[in-house]
């Protein structure tokens, strides 16, 4: 503690405070000699999030692109249950595909009669994202039926939360622009934290997951009129 206060140039108290606060909120846990990250804070990089869960992944994917028909214009952000959308959106035809996703959008373009616009600016080297001002104009100047968000956390307080303030800089702005949203993300997210939460809560239209949430992200879907379906594989 007292590298820190040294380091910050702040007191020993202050350090103690701020930690005990980061530590009931779940961000941080003391340990002997100094203080760690929680790992649920830190995100994984993209491609073993793509390889986690695969199977409940699949299976809820499928269950979204379910309700997306040929020629419908939809978002999709770049979290790797999306990605599973996509995929399962490689029989669909004629949509109108907005995303800031490398991924998406090699999935889904040159197939299909599909149109697809990738955001611009430079590709993030760790999830292939584009961020930053020429993708925010880019989804900001396109309206679409659906918008499909994965999300790193579902929290009882909160509400969804995400990893990246970027990444929920984006997804703000989609929401805007969208008739329907959808949350996608399996109950491994339940009760977890974040570092940033979903502003748009109140955008937010339907929820699938993979199992029935507790009660208190029952109350907190139901405070927002969020409509929840479980696709259970199990």
């Amino acid at each position: 503690m007292s590298a820190l206060a040294e380091q910050l140039n702040v007191s020993n108290e202050t350090i103690r405070r701020n930690v005990k606060t980061l530590e009931e909120r779940r961000i941080v846990r003391k340990v002997h000699g100094g203080v760690h990250l929680n790992e649920d804070v830190i995100e994984p990089p993209f491609e073993n999030r793509l390889s986690a869960h695969a199977d409940v992944k699949t299976v809820l994917a499928q269950a979204v692109a379910e309700t997306i028909s040929d020629g419908d214009s939809v978002f999709l952000d770049i979290g790797s249950t999306t990605a599973y959308v996509a995929l399962a959106l490689r029989n669909h035809s004629n949509l109108f595909v907005v995303t800031n996703s490398v991924f998406v959008a090699q999935t889904l373009a040159m197939r299909n009669n599909n149109r697809v616009f990738l955001a611009g600016g430079e590709l993030r080297a760790h999830d292939g994202g584009a961020f930053g001002a020429e993708a925010l104009d880019l989804v900001r100047r396109l309206n679409v039926q659906l918008a499909v968000f994965s999300v790193g956390a579902v929290n009882s307080e909160l509400g969804f939360m995400l990893h990246d303030l970027e990444e929920a800089n984006i997804a703000r702005i989609a929401a805007e622009n969208a008739q329907v949203c959808i949350v996608v993300a399996d109950s491994g997210k339940f009760n977890k934290r974040a570092p940033v939460s979903l502003d748009k809560m109140s955008a937010i239209d339907v929820f699938f997951t993979d199992r029935d949430p507790p009660e208190n992200i029952k109350a907190m879907l139901e405070k927002y009129e969020v409509e929840t379906v479980v696709i259970n594989n199990r």
